[in-house]
């Protein structure tokens, strides 16, 4: 009995230590968010004078916890990383001062309280037109399903067709952030506007990440993506988060050529982690007519199975060899 009680003891000391680590992990990514909000924020923009010499880009902390209410050694604390815990009504009055946009307040009370605050929702009766067409258009649209990391989970054979299958990817390369800076055939793929669609992704997997920070798997594919790409950790560096999934997107395919498709990323209700990403063509560039086309092509292996053994996540370690 003393073992087994020595053991539950054990198990208690180790899980208060991971959550001592995630916590910390937590505070650190809420300094760095502040940093650097406050930093790109002109004090001209806020009715501060500007001008002058300054040490530091944009606002300084007395400014901003001035503005926010909340005392300078507070705040400073705040961007250190200190075991401090502020309040919700804080970090809603940090989010004023900063003029932050509503991903960005979410963003800032997740890492703040651990708390997922929801995004306003347009009125029911308003139905985005992307969406309705979307919907309308799924049997020609690329489908695909993605984890909680953006693991390819699962895909349709148009997605296989204009993207590339994942299923040829080796083991643990089935990651779509990986695949926008890693993989030449996506990277030529989105050539046209490669570099705003990249850093848009990095926003938005930033945003994704604030919910698992601490967590080893993500930490693992964040190493091994700074490992192997430089354009990836100088935006990361930035801490930008978007929210928004909808938009359109110019590719150029090796095949069919230039394809114009307007897209839209949906949370699953029953997995709230997994994401439903849709790319419905467009009539422009006679998208519809070339995915017909290359759907039709005799395919040299099966595409659209689901991953179900896509295998584990992206390794630093493998991300270091193939640099």
């Amino acid at each position: 009995m003393a073992g087994l009680g020595a053991d539950h003891e054990a198990r208690g000391v180790d899980r208060a230590a991971a959550e001592d680590g995630n916590d910390g992990a937590r505070r650190r990514e809420l300094a760095d968010f502040l940093r650097t909000r406050r930093e790109q924020l002109k004090p001209e923009e806020v009715g501060l004078p500007g001008g002058g010499r300054r040490r530091t880009p944009g606002l300084r902390r007395e400014e901003l916890a001035a503005l926010a209410g909340v005392g300078t050694t507070w705040y400073t604390w705040l961007e250190q990383g200190r075991q401090v815990r502020p309040s919700l009504s804080v970090l809603e009055a940090l989010a004023d001062a900063l003029a932050l946009t509503p991903a960005e307040r979410a963003h800032l009370i997740m890492l703040g309280r651990g708390e997922e605050m929801p995004l306003p929702e347009p009125p029911r009766e308003q139905l985005n037109p992307t969406i309705e067409r979307l919907v309308e258009n799924l049997d020609s649209s690329a489908a695909c399903i993605l984890g909680r990391r953006w693991d390819y989970l699962a895909w349709n054979r148009a997605f296989a067709v204009v993207f590339g299958d994942p299923a040829a990817w080796p083991e643990g390369r089935r990651n779509a952030i990986w695949a926008i800076f890693n993989d030449p055939a996506r990277r030529r793929l989105l050539r046209t506007d490669w570099e705003v669609g990249a850093r848009t992704a990095v926003a938005r997997f930033r945003a994704d990440c604030a919910r698992h920070v601490g967590d080893p798997d993500f930490e693992e594919l964040i190493a091994a993506m700074h490992d192997s790409s430089a354009e990836f950790a100088r935006w990361w560096k930035r801490h930008e988060v978007i929210r928004s999934g909808v938009g359109r997107k110019v590719l150029c395919h090796p095949r069919a050529g230039r394809m114009h498709f307007e897209h839209a990323v949906f949370r699953l209700e029953e997995s709230p982690e997994q994401r439903l990403a849709l790319y419905t063509p467009l009539p422009s560039a006679n998208t519809p007519a070339k995915i017909a086309r290359l759907l039709a092509e005799p395919q040299p292996r099966p595409v659209g199975r689901a991953a179900a053994s896509a295998g584990g996540p992206v390794s630093r370690s493998s991300a270091s060899a193939e640099k």
